[in-house]
């Protein structure tokens, strides 16, 4: 892989993970186009750049990330509260929220071969952006939800978590897929775009570790560290770029117009794999 490879890819994974139109999707599609066929390693570079654009994520929402982290600290009372601290209710529902969408990723370790293996097939890449295109379609007509916070019910949080476990299908946008589901159950716009946001945070970690769990037991290629290198501070500083730009577009209503660029890359990922064969 070139140092050219990985900008390009990095600016790929930063735009496309961050809006709802599927990063793996997309770097399925122009890994194909730049002729890079060895999976295994591309599946630690596809990683890695997700890796960049949790960076982003954390850069984005690092206010919401350490009230959150001081307050679970509290809770588990690894840390005293300051002198005459009320407890933070809402902090301590969001936390319990997000453990509680974050429990259906357990369903990934169940089929995560499978999916990399789907991961390959260019045909079924396309597909599933279709049928990406018809999720986003879907949100606008859900996106007057008025629940916050205070409002957002253990099934609304278990839903979205059981809508993240089928984000690792190549096409699918967990973004996409996460905020519209929070839409469809009635949650503010914003707030589904943070509570989305920062579900990722536990599932993007844990993929990560166990990726670099697995790179190193089979040793890792020393001549993907600097594309890797590269690849994440591009993603993470595209991604940061990609997030704000979201929430610009979300508070405008425009979230599913995103389903006529999905549909069209699906289309160009079907055609792609017709040619390949």
């Amino acid at each position: 892989m070139r140092i050219w490879h990985a900008i390009v890819l990095g600016i790929i994974q930063g735009v496309a993970e961050l809006l709802p139109i599927s990063s793996s999707g997309h770097l399925k599609i122009f890994e194909n186009l730049m002729n890079l066929p060895n999976v295994e390693k591309l599946l630690f570079f596809d990683v890695m750049l997700h890796f960049g654009t949790l960076i982003a994520v954390f850069a984005a929402y690092w206010k919401d990330i350490v009230v959150i982290f001081n307050e679970l600290l509290e809770m588990v009372h690894l840390r005293k509260p300051p002198r005459g601290k009320k407890k933070d209710v809402s902090t301590r529902r969001m936390i319990l929220m997000l453990i509680a969408a974050t429990l259906p990723l357990a369903l990934y370790l169940i089929y995560k071969d499978f999916i990399e293996t789907l991961g390959a097939s260019l045909l079924f890449v396309g597909l599933m952006l279709l049928v990406n295109g018809v999720i986003l379609y879907i949100s606008d007509r859900f996106s007057y939800g008025k629940k916050d916070v205070k409002k957002m019910t253990l099934l609304d949080a278990i839903l979205i978590g059981v809508a993240q476990a089928f984000a690792p299908l190549p096409g699918i946008s967990r973004s996409g897929i996460t905020i519209t589901t929070g839409m469809v159950r009635g949650l503010e716009r914003e707030y589904a775009v943070k509570f989305s946001f920062l579900l990722s945070i536990p599932a993007v970690l844990g993929a990560t570790i166990l990726e670099l769990i697995d790179a190193f037991k089979g040793g890792l290629d020393s001549g993907l560290i600097v594309p890797c290198l590269i690849g994440i501070v591009v993603s993470a500083a595209v991604g940061y770029a990609a997030i704000r730009l979201l929430k610009f577009i979300t508070q405008r209503n425009a979230f599913g117009k995103f389903a006529y660029y999905c549909w069209g890359a699906g289309l160009v990922a079907l055609i792609l794999a017709l040619i390949s064969n």
